[in-house]
């Protein structure tokens, strides 16, 4: 079992920058795979990156890409999701989630991560 916990949300201009990070329970949290979701208002929950098991293979969506990056330090069981020049349709409930695939590769679908945090809310408006 993992628990997971998302922090580091809230209202930032157009422009800025956050930080997310997801704090996991689980004792051998280097054997998960974790991924960012988000839900905008009105939208279905989509993927917007991940992190294998290891930390050596990541993957963003196009609409990230360049602006988003993803880390992890099993050391601290905690994933991080720096966000960079957001805009306002970035605005969404991030989530972050695990999976317990142990590859080289990052699953970018919804039921291939067993374990969801609550979610945290980001707004990008000025």
């Amino acid at each position: 079992q993992v628990q997971l916990v998302e922090s580091g949300g809230g209202s930032v201009q157009p422009g800025g920058s956050l930080r997310l990070s997801c704090a996991a329970s689980a004792r051998t949290f280097s054997n998960y795979a974790i991924a960012w979701f988000r839900q905008g208002p009105g939208k279905e929950r989509e993927f917007v990156v991940g992190i294998n098991w290891s930390g050596a293979s990541t993957y963003y969506a196009d609409s990230v890409k360049g602006r988003f990056t993803i880390s992890r330090d099993n050391a601290k069981n905690t994933v991080y999701l720096q966000m960079n020049s957001l805009k306002p349709e970035d605005t969404a409930v991030y989530y972050c989630a695990a999976s317990g695939l142990i590859g080289d590769y990052v699953l970018t679908y919804q039921s291939g991560y067993g374990f969801w945090g609550q979610g945290t809310q980001v707004i990008v408006s000025s």
